[in-house]
């Protein structure tokens, strides 16, 4: 078993992971009832894919010796109706690091390859941006 998911009333739940102890809650969305005082189990599914990227580039990256550091992905996950579901999610991918092109090319690949995009529902539109730092001259 990976987690425990308990229901704690109120659109609530708290997540754990039991092999770590670690815990994270989450609440419906104010545009479904809820809250909104957490994540949603939609803005984790979302957030995942971000996280599912940099993981798996940070491991490629450290078997090039290139340093991600720092860098930070911002999500946005959009909705649809009739039935609810994620319809997009967009990641930008803001790098402080400046590698070659070859390098590059390397890493986005290895993201856009990752488990979690492997995962998603192929009718979920997926826009990556990649933001390379600039290289001052």
């Amino acid at each position: 078993m990976t987690s425990k998911v308990t229901y704690k009333g109120d659109l609530r739940t708290v997540c754990e992971h039991l092999r770590s102890g670690n815990t994270f809650i989450t609440d419906a969305p104010t545009d479904n009832n809820g809250k909104g005082e957490a994540f949603s189990p939609t803005d984790t599914v979302a957030t995942a894919l971000a996280s599912c990227m940099l993981t798996v580039m940070g491991i490629k990256a450290r078997e090039m010796d290139v340093d991600l550091s720092e860098t930070m992905a911002e999500v946005t996950k959009t909705m649809a109706v009739n039935p609810r579901r994620i319809s997009g999610i967009k990641v930008v991918l803001n790098f402080p690091a400046n590698p070659d092109a070859k390098t590059r090319k390397i890493l986005e690949n290895t993201a856009n390859t990752c488990p979690v995009h492997h995962s998603l529902h192929p009718d979920i539109e997926k826009e990556i941006v990649f933001n390379w730092a600039k290289t001052i001259a």
